[in-house]
């Protein structure tokens, strides 16, 4: 019994392994070395969320036979603006993960360089290359479980740094648990940007495509809830050092600071730390992509989807490649990766959306399936607090634009908590009618 559960723990950890890769390091450290523990609530926030919204896509499929990719295209079946709502999702998720390839190649590569001085070209090259020998393993499950172990590896990493470190306890149970959103430009962005790298889109769809449709349903919530909470508490850690780093953040000030405060030996557990977050995630974007794809278009009468077929290595090739070649130009990981984060914040919403209409469709969950009222209540809430901090995000970048008027942050978040309040009231009263409707699909 207690092997079985360890073993379901280690499968799940590829949650974990997929949301903790160098756009959580980078945002989560940049967090912690420009605003302290402040913004640390961001990622107790973004972990329940996380947790909330895996634990419904996986339920999804144990309940419907189907995964989320599935049940989406499944629920908009009858609606003639059903490939269009497919081509926006699989798209995202698509260019999203392309992006987020190449900072996960770029990751691996600078962990490896804190350690050993191998050039930039042949480091991107061989990561790509194991990361294609790793996708063409032909068993999900498999690939699951080697990403499990490199999980521990990364946790044990970045905790034993964080502790080494002896920050104070009162500082981050304040930091954790009281919001706030410091004035100087960039947190709002840094924010969006936590809660995109801890609640990955794609995650959603890769989470409930590994789900065993057998699986016993208080299996899958231990299972899930103890990876979710373990890759929480790593992101919170990899905060905890950043705020250790003086002066403007880079990786080169990072590691000076790390070295001052705790000797050399801190370099070579963060310098490996990084290279099993970003390799571990170079795995899962292009597998989640192509889960995501085959979700949405998969047909029996199709073999090119199926995990062997053309169609769905196709898919997480175009994601790979994309990753390596952009990994051989001179681009700069650091700013590339935190807009791809914050990209990936704004995207979270919608998809919470079309999951949120699905998990609560009797027809294709059944009875004992469907979301209950208090669950729906607390990822409505995600759904607008994401809003909120997106669109917030949005009308500063706005007003930065020459000519337009600024306007001060604490006039701007009213009148946009009230628009994402009312937008999702009638997220709530679309749900409404699909739990009341007795033909779910009309």
């Amino acid at each position: 019994m207690l092997r079985r559960r360890i073993i379901n723990i280690l499968f799940w950890s590829v949650i974990s392994a997929a949301f903790i890769g160098p756009g959580t390091i980078t945002t989560a450290a940049k967090a912690g070395a420009g605003y302290r523990f402040d913004l640390l609530w961001a990622l107790v926030f973004s972990t329940i969320a996380c947790l909330l919204l895996q634990e419904a896509s996986a339920r999804i499929t144990i309940f419907s036979g189907r995964n989320l990719g599935e049940a989406i295209s499944s629920r908009f079946r009858n609606r003639s603006s059903r490939i269009g709502i497919l081509i926006l999702i699989v798209g995202a998720i698509i260019a999203g993960s392309a992006a987020y390839e190449t900072g996960n190649i770029l990751g691996a590569m600078a962990g490896v360089q804190l350690i050993l001085p191998v050039p930039r070209f042949f480091l991107v090259l061989i990561i790509g290359l194991l990361a294609a020998v790793a996708l063409s393993i032909p068993s999900l499950r498999i690939i699951a479980k080697l990403m499990g172990y490199i999980v521990v590896v990364m946790g044990f990493s970045f905790l034993a740094t964080a502790i080494a470190l002896k920050p104070q306890l009162v500082m981050i149970l304040k930091g954790g648990f009281i919001p706030s959103l410091p004035e100087p430009a960039g947190a709002g962005w840094l924010v969006l940007g936590l809660i995109g790298t801890t609640v990955v889109p794609y995650n959603l769809f890769l989470g409930s495509g590994i789900t065993d449709k057998n699986q016993d349903i208080k299996e899958m919530r231990i299972g899930l809830s103890v990876a979710v909470l373990l890759g929480g508490i790593i992101s919170m850690a990899v905060l905890v050092v950043g705020t250790a780093v003086t002066g403007e953040f880079n990786y080169d000030n990072l590691v000076n600071t790390l070295s001052g405060k705790l000797g050399k030996w801190a370099i070579l557990i963060f310098g490996l730390g990084m290279f099993s977050a970003g390799f571990t995630s170079a795995i899962t974007a292009p597998l989640a992509s192509a889960i995501t794809a085959k979700s949405l278009f998969f047909s029996p009468q199709r073999e090119t989807w199926r995990i062997t077929g053309r169609n769905f290595k196709m898919v997480w090739g175009f994601v790979l490649m994309t990753g390596i070649v952009l990994g051989l130009t001179n681009i700069e990981p650091i700013p590339a990766i935190i807009l791809a984060q914050a990209l990936n914040g704004l995207v979270l919403p919608v998809i919470s959306i079309f999951l949120l209409f699905v998990v609560n469709d009797s027809g294709l969950m059944g009875r004992e399936g469907v979301n209950g009222w208090f669950t729906n209540i607390l990822l409505g809430l995600v759904v607008w607090v994401t809003l909120v901090i997106g669109l917030t995000n949005i009308m500063r970048a706005i007003q930065n634009i020459p000519g337009m008027m600024a306007m001060d942050q604490s006039k701007t978040i009213l009148p946009v908590s009230v628009v994402s309040l009312m937008f999702s009231i009638l997220v709530f009263l679309k749900i409404y009618r699909i739990r009341m409707n007795r033909n779910p699909n009309e």
